[in-house]
């Protein structure tokens, strides 16, 4: 016997196969439930890369979201700046619209003011020559020289004259012989004695002396309106009578001075 028998062995015994067969499915089935737990960790490890590729819709929602707000700022800024336009052009309107009303209103008064001073004018005239009618009228009633003078001379030629005409036709600008307007049968009439009037009415009750109508004599230059500016002339020849060519539809006629009261008389003979 050696000497070494009766000590044991350190070496450890040797597995038998089925031994190892078992540690060997051991590992196969821990490192399965590794894979099967790595397959897990890698599921779930994957969900925040499906997060992170949803990030692009929403950052473009967002983007989306922004213009809108900011096209919508600009049109409400557009709406503003309108309306502030518009409220300025009113009030540019609604100063003007005073400022006319204004000027209006002193065109109106002023306006009135002539209209008025134009009446007192027309009312003084109006009293003027109801005046003279009145003073005319009396005259001849009272059997003044106007009421029955006899022309002689120059003057009677001038009456004969124009008491020829009567019932010749009035035509506008006319001087005879088949028809007269009132200065024109006047001119025609004095240029029968030798003396050359003036051609129109406003220049004939100028042409000579101015006579008052209560102290009239035949060929008499009688004139409607105030010396100067006439609108009407006619010959008075005697016994309160004047001979005219007074208008288209009557024509050359004779009439009483009651029938239309001259405004004064000129004489030039």
């Amino acid at each position: 016997m050696s000497h070494t028998a009766h000590i044991r062995s350190h070496r450890k015994p040797r597995r038998s196969a089925s031994s190892l067969a078992m540690r060997a499915g051991v590992a196969g089935g821990v490192l399965s439930t590794l894979a099967v737990a790595g397959a897990s960790g890698s599921a779930n490890a994957a969900e925040p890369v499906t997060q992170t590729l949803e990030l692009p819709t929403l950052t473009a929602d967002l983007a989306a979201q922004a213009a809108q707000s900011a096209d919508a700022t600009q049109q409400a800024a557009a709406n503003y700046q309108l309306q502030a336009e518009r409220d300025a052009a009113a009030a540019k309107a609604a100063k003007q619209a005073k400022a006319d009303l204004a000027e209006a209103k002193q065109k109106a008064a002023e306006a009135k003011k002539k209209a008025e001073e134009a009446a007192r004018k027309a009312a003084a005239e109006r009293a003027s020559r109801n005046a003279e009618r009145t003073t005319l009228a009396a005259t001849t009633s009272a059997g003044t020289s106007t009421s029955g003078s006899t022309a002689t001379g120059s003057a009677a030629a001038v009456v004969a004259f124009v008491k020829a005409q009567i019932g010749k036709a009035y035509v506008s600008g006319a001087t005879g012989p088949s028809a007269y307007d009132c200065s024109g049968l006047v001119q025609t009439a004095f240029k029968q004695v030798g003396i050359s009037l003036p051609r129109v009415s406003q220049d004939q009750s100028t042409a000579g002396t101015q006579v008052s109508l209560s102290n009239l004599q035949p060929g008499d230059i009688l004139y409607w309106g105030s010396a100067g500016s006439a609108y009407h002339v006619a010959v008075y020849v005697g016994d309160g009578m004047f001979v005219g060519a007074q208008n288209p539809s009557s024509g050359v006629g004779e009439h009483p001075l009651s029938y239309d009261p001259p405004s004064g008389a000129v004489r030039v003979l």
